[in-house]
């Protein structure tokens, strides 16, 4: 209980901060939300083998403490007097994660991202809390006003948090607060309060594009050696295994392809309204490169996350009623398929035909079924998976990989609510409109695949690629109601 009281403080700080309506309240809002997530994690990752590492040595952690100090004042220095360098860098930073060791478990942190939403943080807050101009944000002296998204985020911020109180594992709920949720939200803030012309727009779309082509390129090396860079638990299932699944420099073959999903369901967007043959030609050569890369994911959400996303670009282009119809015939075949080809006949085979699935939908709806109302507590799934199903923590999961039934089993009826309104909300803003606006249709079709990927594996709102498309949907949103954005422009 002595991590609940400082958890919900910082999660208010940032919702608060989501909704409110000055500036200046929202920048003090903003940075006090991310100090106190700050101080809350000092004190939890005290103990890593890291940071104890760096205890034994006061030099070298005094040297290392400047340099962040430095390289944190210069890229918020940099933001403030180039506010395009923010998307890029939060998009370059956004797939790199550093292992971290805490509490005998191994997190998988996005610490470079980390820096950089502080540095923003810093450059966009600062001057607010100087009354001076929003360096940010120069073309547009206020920016987009909360609206029904933002409180719904905000509302998920904090029941999360509250959950934290009754939960059997605090450690669990702590990290996905300060390493996840906090952090996130901050930079959905920034993202949505930039003004995205479209050469900002087209050079973030580049940057990933590039990131996505150099790790596709990591992947086929892993497959043609044989050899994975990271994650000792895929390189155990490689080795008994038919199958051969590579990752690149992800932890996870599922992350890594819904990474490369998401990048592959922008460019697509790009293509489909781009007018120049040269440019489309050099778009479907980094498409094969990308989707080459995950193939070798062997990722079946990802690839059911790329066709989501291209269904909801073709009805955005095109036609909606003949994507939803060609979507939900694709949909009946492949499940058609799926049905005649497993062996329904006891559990063991429908936990195997699903890939460990079935077995943790359906603990997960045990768990849900026996509390309700409030669940048993924010990331309490895999503790409690474990205890009523009498299993190893070797066979437990931190999630259901299925995030609606997770969000019931640890939030109840309470946060399946909040989950199911942030939704609808999240999708009326991002469709909205969103046919005559090749990167709003962009963005649109990208988070529906996202959304798709979390009804087969985990991490929806732990993942920064979902605060960033809603951020960057906002301000798109914003720009296209204010008239301030050329709609259908692709340069």
């Amino acid at each position: 209980m002595g991590t609940v009281v400082p958890l919900i403080a910082c999660s208010s700080l940032v919702a608060a901060a989501l909704v409110a309506r000055a500036d200046r309240d929202r920048a003090l809002l903003l940075l006090g939300g991310l100090l106190g997530a700050a101080l809350v994690l000092g004190a939890h990752i005290a103990d890593a083998d890291q940071v104890e590492s760096l205890a034994d040595r006061p030099a070298l952690a005094a040297v290392g403490a400047a340099l962040g100090l430095v390289v944190l004042g210069a890229l918020a220095l940099l933001f403030a007097r180039v506010p395009s360098a923010l998307p890029l860098a939060a998009v370059a930073t956004i797939p790199f994660r550093i292992p971290l060791s805490i509490g005998g478990s191994t997190a998988s942190l996005l610490l470079p991202l980390y820096l950089v939403i502080a540095a923003g943080a810093l450059a966009w807050g600062v001057p607010r809390l100087a009354r001076r101009g929003d360096p940010l944000a120069a073309e547009a002296p206020a920016g987009p006003r909360a609206g029904g998204l933002e409180w719904a985020l905000a509302t998920v911020l904090v029941l999360y948090a509250v959950g934290a109180a009754w939960t059997s594992d605090s450690d669990r709920a702590l990290e996905n607060v300060v390493f996840f949720f906090v952090p996130f939200a901050a930079l959905f803030a920034l993202l949505a309060r930039l003004v995205w012309t479209p050469r900002i727009a087209a050079s973030s779309l580049g940057v990933l594009a590039g990131l996505a082509a150099a790790l596709a390129v990591v992947g086929y090396v892993e497959y043609a050696t044989r050899h994975l860079l990271l994650n000792p638990k895929v390189i155990a299932s490689n080795q008994v295994e038919d199958y051969f699944r590579v990752n690149s420099l992800f932890f996870d073959p599922n992350i890594f392809g819904r990474f490369l999903a998401i990048v592959l369901v922008l460019l697509v967007a790009w293509m489909l309204w781009r007018r120049r043959p040269r440019g489309v030609a050099l778009a479907a050569l980094l498409v094969a490169v990308i989707f080459g890369g995950l193939v070798l994911t062997l990722s079946q959400s990802s690839f059911a996350a790329l066709l989501a996303g291209l269904a909801v670009l073709g009805g955005l282009r095109w036609n909606p009623r003949r994507a939803a119809l060609l979507a939900a015939g694709a949909l009946v075949i492949a499940a058609a398929a799926f049905a005649l080809s497993a062996d329904w006949s006891s559990s063991d085979s429908r936990n195997d035909a699903t890939s460990g699935r079935y077995e943790l939908l359906d603990g997960g709806l045990q768990l849900a079924g026996d509390r309700p109302f409030a669940g048993w507590g924010s990331g309490a799934f895999a503790r409690e998976y474990r205890r009523a199903r009498d299993v190893s923590a070797e066979r437990a999961t931190s999630a259901s990989h299925t995030i609606p039934v997770t969000v019931a089993a640890e939030q109840g009826l309470i946060g399946l609510a909040a989950y199911l309104v942030l939704l609808w909300l999240a999708f009326r803003r991002l469709l909205s409109g969103a046919r005559a606006d090749p990167a709003r249709a962009g963005v649109a079709a990208a988070f529906a695949a996202i959304v798709v990927h979390t009804l087969m594996y985990a991490a929806f709102l732990e993942d920064p690629l979902t605060w960033a498309l809603l951020g960057v949907g906002t301000a798109l949103a914003a720009a296209a109601a204010s008239g301030t954005r050329e709609a259908g422009r692709v340069p």
